[in-house]
Protein backbone atom coordinates (compact mmCIF):
# COMPACT_ATOMS: atom_id res chain seq x y z
CA UNK A 1 0.00 0.00 0.00
CA UNK A 2 1.83 3.19 -1.06
CA UNK A 3 1.77 6.02 1.42
CA UNK A 4 -1.37 8.22 -0.07
CA UNK A 5 -3.88 5.16 0.03
CA UNK A 6 -2.49 5.16 3.95
CA UNK A 7 -3.15 8.13 4.52
CA UNK A 8 -6.65 8.06 2.90
CA UNK A 9 -7.64 4.66 4.75
CA UNK A 10 -6.06 6.54 7.98
CA UNK A 11 -8.71 9.72 6.74
CA UNK A 12 -11.23 7.27 6.48
CA UNK A 13 -10.83 5.44 9.63
CA UNK A 14 -9.57 2.03 8.02
CA UNK A 15 -13.15 1.56 6.98
CA UNK A 16 -11.89 0.36 2.90
CA UNK A 17 -13.32 -3.48 2.80
CA UNK A 18 -10.53 -5.01 1.62
CA UNK A 19 -12.90 -7.75 0.29
CA UNK A 20 -14.70 -5.72 -2.70
CA UNK A 21 -12.79 -2.32 -2.23
CA UNK A 22 -16.17 -0.22 -1.32
CA UNK A 23 -16.41 1.87 1.42
CA UNK A 24 -17.55 0.50 4.25
CA UNK A 25 -19.71 3.52 6.31
CA UNK A 26 -20.20 3.33 10.30
CA UNK A 27 -23.17 6.11 9.79
CA UNK A 28 -26.25 4.80 9.81
CA UNK A 29 -29.24 5.11 7.13
CA UNK A 30 -30.42 8.67 8.02
CA UNK A 31 -34.06 7.99 6.58
CA UNK A 32 -36.26 7.06 8.96
CA UNK A 33 -38.70 4.27 9.03
CA UNK A 34 -41.60 4.16 11.35
CA UNK A 35 -42.27 1.37 13.58
CA UNK A 36 -44.72 -1.02 12.06
CA UNK A 37 -47.48 -2.21 14.76
CA UNK A 38 -48.11 -5.78 14.89
CA UNK A 39 -51.34 -7.27 14.97
CA UNK A 40 -51.76 -10.91 15.91
CA UNK A 41 -54.69 -13.07 14.94
CA UNK A 42 -56.97 -14.87 17.25
CA UNK A 43 -55.87 -18.53 15.83
CA UNK A 44 -52.07 -16.93 16.85
CA UNK A 45 -52.90 -15.84 20.17
CA UNK A 46 -54.52 -19.08 20.93
CA UNK A 47 -52.28 -21.08 19.62
CA UNK A 48 -49.02 -19.20 21.46
CA UNK A 49 -51.33 -19.48 24.58
CA UNK A 50 -51.53 -23.25 24.46
CA UNK A 51 -47.77 -23.67 23.57
CA UNK A 52 -47.34 -21.29 27.04
CA UNK A 53 -49.14 -22.91 28.73
CA UNK A 54 -47.54 -26.54 27.39
CA UNK A 55 -44.16 -24.89 28.81
CA UNK A 56 -43.15 -27.17 31.77
CA UNK A 57 -39.38 -26.47 32.17
CA UNK A 58 -37.18 -23.56 33.80
CA UNK A 59 -36.44 -21.22 30.25
CA UNK A 60 -38.93 -22.95 28.17
CA UNK A 61 -41.67 -20.15 27.93
CA UNK A 62 -38.64 -17.49 28.00
CA UNK A 63 -37.63 -19.42 24.75
CA UNK A 64 -40.88 -19.26 23.08
CA UNK A 65 -41.20 -15.65 23.54
CA UNK A 66 -37.66 -14.81 22.02
CA UNK A 67 -38.41 -17.57 19.12
CA UNK A 68 -41.89 -15.94 18.75
CA UNK A 69 -40.10 -11.85 19.42
CA UNK A 70 -43.12 -11.62 22.04
CA UNK A 71 -43.24 -10.16 25.07
CA UNK A 72 -44.34 -11.24 28.62
CA UNK A 73 -46.99 -8.20 28.55
CA UNK A 74 -48.24 -9.82 25.50
CA UNK A 75 -49.14 -13.35 27.25
CA UNK A 76 -50.76 -10.91 30.17
CA UNK A 77 -52.90 -9.26 28.20
CA UNK A 78 -54.15 -12.23 25.49
CA UNK A 79 -54.53 -14.48 28.63
CA UNK A 80 -57.40 -11.27 30.22
CA UNK A 81 -58.53 -11.09 26.66
CA UNK A 82 -58.92 -14.86 26.60
CA UNK A 83 -61.17 -15.12 30.28
CA UNK A 84 -62.74 -12.11 28.73
CA UNK A 85 -63.76 -13.89 25.48
CA UNK A 86 -62.47 -10.75 23.33
CA UNK A 87 -58.96 -12.65 22.19
CA UNK A 88 -60.03 -11.83 18.35
CA UNK A 89 -58.52 -8.32 16.89
CA UNK A 90 -59.64 -5.22 18.82
CA UNK A 91 -60.54 -1.92 16.88
CA UNK A 92 -58.71 0.73 17.92
CA UNK A 93 -60.24 4.78 18.01
CA UNK A 94 -63.14 5.93 19.39
CA UNK A 95 -65.92 3.55 20.24
CA UNK A 96 -69.05 4.06 18.50
CA UNK A 97 -71.87 5.82 20.88
CA UNK A 98 -74.51 3.18 21.18
CA UNK A 99 -77.24 6.29 21.38
CA UNK A 100 -75.87 8.40 18.23
CA UNK A 101 -77.88 7.27 15.68
CA UNK A 102 -81.29 7.68 17.93
CA UNK A 103 -79.74 11.26 18.85
CA UNK A 104 -79.45 12.02 14.88
CA UNK A 105 -83.12 11.00 14.07
CA UNK A 106 -84.05 12.91 17.24
CA UNK A 107 -82.43 15.89 16.06
CA UNK A 108 -83.70 15.63 13.12
CA UNK A 109 -87.52 15.53 13.96
CA UNK A 110 -86.88 18.26 16.42
CA UNK A 111 -85.95 20.01 12.89
CA UNK A 112 -89.20 18.83 11.02
CA UNK A 113 -91.37 19.80 14.08
CA UNK A 114 -89.49 23.59 14.57
CA UNK A 115 -90.24 23.98 10.84
CA UNK A 116 -94.15 22.62 11.19
CA UNK A 117 -94.48 25.13 14.38
CA UNK A 118 -93.00 28.34 12.38
CA UNK A 119 -95.45 27.23 9.18
CA UNK A 120 -98.55 27.32 12.10
CA UNK A 121 -97.47 30.33 13.33
CA UNK A 122 -97.32 31.90 10.18
CA UNK A 123 -100.70 30.64 9.34
CA UNK A 124 -102.32 31.67 12.72
CA UNK A 125 -100.74 35.05 12.59
CA UNK A 126 -102.52 35.61 9.41
CA UNK A 127 -105.64 34.63 10.32
CA UNK A 128 -105.94 37.33 13.06
CA UNK A 129 -104.57 39.74 11.33
CA UNK A 130 -107.86 38.89 8.74
CA UNK A 131 -110.27 38.71 11.82
CA UNK A 132 -109.05 42.36 12.84
CA UNK A 133 -109.39 43.78 9.43
CA UNK A 134 -112.97 42.06 8.63
CA UNK A 135 -114.86 41.98 11.87
CA UNK A 136 -117.05 38.86 12.44
CA UNK A 137 -119.68 38.54 10.20
CA UNK A 138 -118.72 41.26 7.47
CA UNK A 139 -116.15 38.27 5.80
CA UNK A 140 -117.57 37.29 1.92
CA UNK A 141 -115.06 35.63 -0.13
CA UNK A 142 -116.47 34.69 -3.15
CA UNK A 143 -114.73 31.07 -4.35
CA UNK A 144 -115.23 29.99 -7.71
CA UNK A 145 -116.52 26.51 -7.25
CA UNK A 146 -118.41 27.71 -4.01
CA UNK A 147 -121.94 28.79 -3.28
CA UNK A 148 -122.02 31.72 -2.19
CA UNK A 149 -124.18 31.37 1.32
CA UNK A 150 -126.50 28.54 1.43
CA UNK A 151 -128.66 30.33 3.89
CA UNK A 152 -129.74 33.12 0.88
Amino acid sequence: MSQSQQRVSVQLGNSQSPSNGQLKTDVPDPEVTPPIRRRFTAAYKQRILDEAERCTQAGALGALLRREGLYASHLTRWRAQQRAGQLGPQRRGRKADPQAAELARLQRENQRLKAQLERAELIIDAQKKLCQLFPEGEVHLNLPGYPEDASA
